[in-house]
């Protein structure tokens, strides 16, 4: 009962749970860091930490600008299509961004700048936190009626919340900022995780049938299902990259690895945790 290279079947539940259980610990150490150096999980973007923005049609190029700007808090030359060039800098005092305002007008009197000021982006950082916080208290509520059980709605919960968690430990090693685009493909993300993981329950614990080919069956539907929408989201990917649309790359990212997390803390962790409980209740 082999698909994709991995027997669902042939692991005990301790050796299911431990790899997602140690990932999850060692993503919980990188965001703890993280936490104690900056007062934030993730490095933020220009959207929570405050900045400037910078929008130009120009054809100098990426060196060109580095070098223009680099007596400024450059963060980023993001390239679109048209020589649309997306140019982001971090929080200045306002005698700099007077400064740089001037630079800008001189060199490229056709930009648009917009400015997000660091008090705006920390309301910006509560909405999100509490956005977050919300989802994750809605999804327990619904999983725990629909199943009425506590187990298997906590694992449920488990595994949506080690989805956002590795997923943001991720993007804190390959350097993805935490901006409102990232924000909403980790909310995304939960949405997709209860997908998945109630169809992995609901099979187990609604049908009748032997453990093993409930859980085969599971196996085998959720991986079709997942694989197609992660071709979807690579196809997203591949065109914004090419296209230089940064934002879109950026959430079509943080999906991908989701996703992929996703398939080990479903197919692992809640697997892993339901089979263990329903061997346990079979003994009883």
């Amino acid at each position: 009962m082999e698909f994709s290279g991995y027997d669902i079947n042939k692991y005990s539940p301790r050796q299911m749970v431990a790899l997602p259980l140690l990932l999850l610990l060692l993503a919980g150490v990188v965001l703890g860091y993280t936490m104690l150096t900056t007062g934030l999980p993730l490095t933020p973007g220009i959207d929570f930490a405050g900045g400037t923005a910078v929008t130009v049609f120009t054809s100098d190029s990426r060196e060109t600008i580095e070098a223009t700007f680099a007596g400024y808090p450059l963060l980023s030359v993001g390239e679109g299509v048209g020589n649309g060039k997306y140019i982001q800098f971090g929080p200045m005092d306002d005698a700099q961004f007077q400064s740089l305002t001037a630079l800008i007008n001189e060199r490229y009197p056709d930009a648009k700048v917009d400015q997000i000021g660091e008090t705006f982006g920390k309301t910006l950082q509560s909405q999100a936190f509490l956005a977050m916080i919300f989802s994750f208290i809605g999804m327990a509520v619904v999983v725990l009626i629909a199943f009425r059980s506590v187990v298997p709605a906590g694992a449920v919960v488990l595994a949506a919340f080690a989805d956002i968690v590795i997923t943001a430990g991720v993007m804190q090693i390959i350097g993805i900022p935490l901006s409102l685009g990232t924000t909403a493909a980790l909310l995304m993300l939960i949405g997709y995780s209860v997908d998945s993981d109630i169809l992995l329950t609901t099979r187990l614990l609604k049908r009748k049938g032997k453990l093993e080919e409930k859980l085969f069956g599971a196996f085998r539907t959720g991986i079709i299902m997942t694989t197609t929408t992660l071709a979807a989201i690579a196809a997203m990917w591949v065109v914004a990259t090419a296209g230089h649309i940064q934002i879109i790359s950026e959430i079509a990212s943080v999906l991908l690895i989701g996703l992929f997390v996703d398939i080990m803390n479903t197919w692992m962790l809640n697997a892993g945790i339901l089979k263990e409980y329903i061997l346990r209740g079979n003994k009883r």
